[in-house]
């Protein structure tokens, strides 16, 4: 069994030529070393819904995600951990014949999970009443755990990554994919700091998925780096990337922190923070995904991440 005692990752203090111009300090805080495969916030959205569904003794879980969706290869190995049954339902019944292709569900079923495959549309309708009712009626005896794990547990699980020793952070950077994660980092902010969510898709008002879970407003949305929305990378994100962790030793996946540590350092050359600001910037796991990114990038001839 996995212990879930709230660990201390560790915090990285940046160092370039540019912070000291700007005169801005900058630290990235290493949630994705909490597990080698449950990482930085798929522990945290994990942790007190297992929690729950082992309270209630439920023996199956049962989630969604895309082909190269971090919570599902997260689910697969805490339901393997935890000697829990795990179904997830797979947005695309294009890749239902591909899983030794795809690295994400290839691992995710040797950890045990078994797919149901169904379409887009039918995806976007997860959500309706229509398509929970059914699933309650397929799935009696399932815990769901929602799309990216985002749901209040998740949140209480969030809350316990911001901790009274990061408070002298002015701005604090995280990556949005569904809100979850900002939302539970939120909650535990003081009055004098300023989240900074950076979206990762388009589209989709995380303002109002924020409020649904804590008042507080002591945030921003930064929605110019997504690079074109879910699952989009460009070469210039790649040899960001790869610079990146020439320079300072850190992995970073293309679709999440990826994106949220590019717009956060072209922030700080515009001169966007203040002079003695402190910045942290929270890395939250997904490296689990590069290896498909690369196969895709691969096949279009195109830069791979190193």
């Amino acid at each position: 069994m996995m212990d879930w005692t709230s660990p201390t990752p560790p915090l990285q203090i940046l160092t370039s030529d540019a912070f000291e111009r700007v005169g801005v300090e900058v630290a990235i805080l290493r949630e994705d070393l909490l597990h080698p495969e449950i990482s930085g916030n798929k522990f945290r959205k994990l942790k007190y819904n297992l929690l729950e569904a082992q309270r209630l003794g439920y023996t199956k879980l049962l989630t969604f995600g895309g082909a190269y969706s971090n919570h599902i290869a997260a689910l697969a190995m805490a339901g393997k951990i935890h000697h829990f049954k795990t179904l997830g339902i797979i947005r695309g019944e294009e890749i239902k014949d591909k899983i030794a292709q795809n690295p994400t569900l290839f691992s995710a079923s040797q950890n045990g999970m078994q797919f149901e495959f169904i379409t887009r549309e039918a995806y976007r309708n997860k959500d309706t009443p229509a398509f929970l009712e059914q699933l309650a009626i397929d799935y009696p005896d399932y815990y769901v755990v929602p799309e990216g794990g985002t749901n209040e547990l998740a949140i209480r699980g969030c809350e316990e990554i911001l901790t009274p020793d990061l408070h002298n952070f002015d701005y604090i950077s995280i990556a949005i994919g569904t809100g979850g994660s900002c939302a539970g980092v939120l909650k535990s902010t003081q009055p004098h700091q300023t989240v900074l969510g950076f979206p990762v898709v388009k589209g989709i008002d995380f303002s109002e998925i924020i409020r649904n879970f804590t008042p507080k407003q002591n945030y921003k949305l930064v929605t110019d780096y997504h690079f074109g929305g879910y699952g989009k990378v460009s070469d210039e994100l790649i040899v960001f990337i790869n610079q990146f962790k020439k320079e300072h030793q850190i992995p970073l996946d293309p679709l999440y922190t990826g994106k949220m540590v590019y717009g956060t350092m072209h922030l700080i050359e515009q001169g966007y923070f203040k002079q003695g600001a402190k910045i942290l910037m929270i890395h939250t796991g997904g490296l689990q995904g590069i290896t498909g990114i690369n196969q895709v990038l691969k096949q279009k001839n195109k830069i791979c991440i190193e």
